[in-house]
């Protein structure tokens, strides 16, 4: 299996929820860039991540639990 281990000027993080999203971008040297809760609405987010493209690797996590038996 390869694995991708390229480095990049700046890193995304974000926690999916149904109506809301929680971005927070950091640079190489885990400054802080962008840590905030935004509604979640494609035209905010890609206003959020606009300064950075071509520059930044996005990862999103989301995540549905499903409880048995109630």
């Amino acid at each position: 299996m390869n694995f991708y281990n390229n480095t990049h000027p700046y890193y995304c993080g974000i926690d999916l929820h149904a109506r809301t999203l929680y971005v927070c971008i950091i640079d190489q040297d885990g400054n802080i860039c962008v840590h905030k809760e935004i509604a979640a609405d494609p035209e905010k987010l890609l206003k959020i991540l606009e300064p950075f493209i071509g520059n930044i690797v996005v990862g999103v996590e989301c995540m549905h639990l499903r409880v048995l038996g109630r």
